[in-house]
């Protein structure tokens, strides 16, 4: 039976991946798509995070579309408010504004086997139908609270770091942070200044490298509209980018990148923290790479003010005063900050609704029962028509812009070979996707998080199994993958197909 849907293609989540998604389909000419986003703006992690000091945590030059690269950020490392700003501009130049929904949850999806589509339910009772869906709400959207007792006893304001309460003046105010992830890395030199007192509740140290960050005035703005500047920055870029992470965490035991960071690490801490008690609290004891680092130049000196202090000692429970520690201290504060993170391998969080596949087989109970796992991060056998763009190992660790076009690569070559064979069904088969797990697994011997110091880094990498589920490879390979893996690795049905 052909049904005719709402559209072709409908895509979930408005942030980077959804607008890359939304681009990349109408230069391949698949123009009738629906952005579907549930905050009231566009942007995704850009949009929701607005705390102080937020910036991107690479280099800008590789945190943009190859496609559509600018010349104006006014740093190396650019504040949030310039990429929310570029998510704008991306959504204007690109025409992708007039095919999006904001302020629409997605709380389910269900594959109608008998129309080949999928129906999409939001919270508001409507019900969307797409011939494809492409899942681009990434993994760092829903915070996490902590799990510790009192938390909603507290009677002064507490507020995630995702969801900052700007009405909230901290000068002043005795502050607790809990986290020293990469959002408070941010945060509490950027409130430290401000506030009466800072206490800082750390449960591992993180590893804090110096940021090759400046800022860039006209001129050197100038200097990039240069024939062959921006591609030269780029490439320089990019190499960074790949030293620091995808070649560093996954070929670990052969190459000695890991080793070099590490030792620029204990550099750069021993310059910026005066109190040798307080250095040795913030010295990890994991392997750089077992969790995810940071870049800061003024994360590690706000613990030589007077008015911060970092408290290593675990939480008991958080009273209505402040925060109770194992040792029977009160830590007496007016607001409580909590930098978490998020939900990442977690139950309802990939995604954050139910999806529910041929058959009637629930994503996550598969998941459940097979362990994270989807071809090139991309498909999962029994979900036809279903693509994600960040799915179990998908994701190398470079720019998350070059996974979005990437992935978006390799869902193209699906569609168009669906639309010129007629096909309106198209799935993984069961023996690619495990062709392709064996391989992934196969490599996690070089890989950095595996080694023995990583258990105690307390890393939102793992997940319920232990697998970390990063695609060990480097970049090059995961862009020439993409473009020329085997069509035949997918089924291509419906009654057209030719």
């Amino acid at each position: 039976m052909t049904i005719t849907p709402d559209h072709q293609v409908a895509i979930i989540g408005g942030g980077f991946s959804g607008i890359g998604a939304a681009i990349m389909l109408d230069k391949a000419g698949f123009d009738d798509y629906l952005v579907i986003e549930e905050g009231d703006g566009v942007g995704g992690a850009w949009h929701w995070n607005t705390y102080p000091g937020v910036a991107v945590d690479i280099p800008s030059f590789s945190y943009q579309f190859s496609f559509e690269q600018m010349a104006d950020w006014t740093r190396v490392y650019a504040p949030g408010r310039e990429l929310k700003a570029y998510a704008e501009h991306c959504v204007d130049k690109y025409d992708v504004r007039r095919r999006t929904r904001l302020s629409t949850r997605i709380v389910s999806a269900a594959f109608d086997e008998d129309g080949d589509l999928w129906r999409l339910g939001t919270a508001d009772g409507d019900t969307i139908t797409a011939r494809y869906v492409v899942g681009a709400t990434g993994v760092l959207t829903q915070p996490k609270p902590p799990a510790i007792p009192g938390v909603d006893e507290f009677d002064g304001t507490v507020m995630h770091t995702a969801r900052w309460d700007h009405t909230v003046d901290l000068a002043g105010k005795r502050v607790a942070i809990i986290g020293t992830g990469a959002s408070a890395v941010q945060v509490i030199p950027s409130i430290a200044r401000h506030v009466a007192h800072l206490t800082v509740f750390q449960r591992t140290p993180i590893w804090c490298l110096p940021k090759l960050d400046t800022r860039l005035r006209l001129p050197a703005r100038a200097a990039l509209r240069l024939p062959g500047a921006r591609a030269a920055t780029r490439l320089a870029s990019q190499t960074f980018v790949e030293l620091t992470f995808p070649l560093a965490a996954h070929f670990h035991n052969l190459l000695p990148v890991a080793g070099v960071g590490e030792r620029l690490g204990h550099a750069h801490l021993r310059r910026a923290v005066r109190d040798p008690e307080v250095r040795e609290k913030l010295t990890p004891r994991y392997a750089l790479g077992c969790k995810r680092p940071s870049f800061s130049n003024t994360y590690l000196q706000a613990f030589n003010r007077t008015n911060v202090r970092l408290e290593t000692a675990s939480i008991e429970r958080i009273t209505p005063t402040g925060v109770r520690t194992a040792d029977g201290t009160d830590h007496d504060v007016d607001v409580l900050v909590l930098a978490t993170g998020f939900k990442v391998f977690e139950k309802g969080n990939m995604p954050a609704f139910t999806v529910t596949g041929a058959g009637g087989v629930d994503l996550e109970s598969w998941w459940e029962e097979h362990r994270f796992q989807a071809y090139q991060g991309v498909s999962v056998p029994g979900f036809p028509n279903f693509f994600a763009i960040l799915g179990p190992y998908g994701y190398n660790g470079s720019s998350y812009f070059n996974l979005i076009e990437t992935q978006m690569a390799h869902i193209v070559r699906c569609l168009r070979r669906a639309r010129r064979t007629g096909a309106t069904r198209v799935e993984v088969t069961p023996e690619a996707n495990a062709r392709y797990f064996e391989q992934v697994l196969g490599r996690r011997r070089h890989q950095v998080f595996f080694q023995p110091s990583c258990t105690t880094a307390n890393s939102y990498y793992f997940d319920a199994n232990g697998d970390v589920p990063f695609r060990p490879s480097p970049t090059l390979e995961t862009m020439w993958t993409s473009s020329r893996f085997d069509l035949d690795d997918y089924r291509f049905e419906g009654a057209a197909v030719s």
